[in-house]
């Protein structure tokens, strides 16, 4: 059983670690210092993504919550287009 769940563990991490991984490298403005440290808290989450992923996934439902007018809107749209008129989203937006 324990090897059961340090698989899964070893499993998940490294799958983490990859798609993290791949915004790490695909941020070209980063400069050498960021990198560094970009590259010491990518480690850090990869060890602890047990208790990581239920934080991230909390900031990303606050976030949610806190811009549902805006995304309800973009949801809403047929067919999004680049609307240059910031008008009628503020009046989508006051009318939800």
């Amino acid at each position: 059983m324990m090897y059961l769940l340090l698989g899964f563990y070893t499993l998940l991490a490294a799958l983490f670690f990859k798609e993290w991984f791949f915004f790490f490298i695909n941020d070209p403005e980063m400069s050498v210092k960021t990198r560094y440290i970009s590259g010491v808290i990518l480690a850090i989450a990869t060890i602890f993504w047990p208790l990581i992923v239920p934080l991230a996934y909390l900031e990303l439902l606050k976030f949610h919550k806190k811009h549902k007018p805006i995304i309800d809107l973009l949801i809403s749209l047929p067919n999004a287009k680049i609307i240059e008129n910031h008008r009628y989203f503020q009046e989508k937006i006051t009318e939800s």
